[in-house]
């Protein structure tokens, strides 16, 4: 099953790190970008190697991924990041503010040097971009869907470094839904996402507070489609869980369509508490049990 909460934590709070195991969370982001000064990285990159040696599968008891966000590639503190980090040999790496297939494609041959002279399994380590926190990024995400990217892990979009790019003083209409911007953005991630097939990972909820708008949104992003979400508090984790975990009716009714077609084999189409269900209905319940 795809992750379904990605809790990003700050790569130079050794106390917030310490706590990060017991979330909850599927994935965890130690984050090396915005949630750290820039006095702080040394001591960050230090941490955060310490922390994924601390917490590799053979050590523990595997519960999460271990994922890493370094600087963008065009800061000059991206390398340093990255061969501090793969000390650690962590799931994967995810790259903010990516402009396109070919930065990834970069950072994917920094990685593969890396994986050798670390002793870390070539290739295992993953990359996801986040795809869209400039106006430029935003508008080229479906050049993914054609690019030969084998790290590839998954597409993530940010909505407030692209609010800011742009100099959006708002990001939600009357209603409480995207504005046509932000809508427009997210629909493409997601397109793309399957494109790939690849995981398609929601935004973050800045609310953290605001726990009946994270709800909304979880569902409304499983309903739409996406695998999972970002999460920048500890507190968030359950609820994204929650909502991206199908319930009990839901298996259920998935695993009756599917049985309603094991009982007509060869057929396209079947009756079902008068429904007539035909093959994207047993795909998607097929999905929704893990049979895909």
């Amino acid at each position: 099953m795809a992750n379904r909460s990605w809790l990003f934590v700050p790569g130079d709070s050794e106390r917030k790190l310490a706590k990060a195991p017991e979330t909850g969370a599927d994935a965890i982001i130690v984050d090396l970008e915005d949630s750290v000064a820039a006095e702080a990285r040394p001591a960050a990159r230090e941490l955060a190697a310490e922390w994924l040696n601390a917490h590799r599968p053979q050590i523990a008891t595997r519960r999460f991924e271990r994922w890493v966000r370094i600087n963008p590639l065009d800061t000059p503190f991206w390398r340093e990041d990255l061969q501090a980090v793969m000390r650690g040999g962590p799931d994967g790496i995810v790259l903010p503010k990516a402009s396109g297939p070919e930065q990834v494609r970069q950072l994917a041959a920094e990685i593969y040097e890396l994986e050798q002279r670390n002793g870390v399994p070539s290739g295992t380590t993953r990359t996801i971009p986040l795809v869209s926190e400039t106006a430029a990024a935003a508008v080229t995400v479906t050049a993914y869907a054609g690019a030969p990217l084998p790290r590839l892990g998954g597409l993530m979009w940010g909505a407030e470094d692209l609010s800011a790019a742009i100099g959006a003083s708002r990001k939600y209409g009357d209603d409480g839904d995207w504005t046509d911007t932000f809508r427009m953005v997210r629909a493409t991630v997601l397109l793309t996402a399957h494109a790939c097939g690849v995981p398609a990972i929601d935004t973050l909820h800045a609310d953290f507070r605001d726990e009946a708008g994270l709800a909304r949104m979880g569902a409304a992003a499983r309903a739409d489609g996406f695998s999972g979400m970002l999460a920048i508090h500890p507190g968030q984790v359950a609820a994204i869980n929650a909502a991206f975990s199908p319930s009990e009716a839901e298996l259920a009714a998935a695993r009756a369509i599917v049985a309603a077609f094991a009982a007509s084999p060869g057929a396209g189409v079947v009756s079902l508490d008068g429904r007539m269900l035909d093959q994207p209905h047993l795909r998607l319940a097929k999905r929704l049990l893990g049979e895909d």
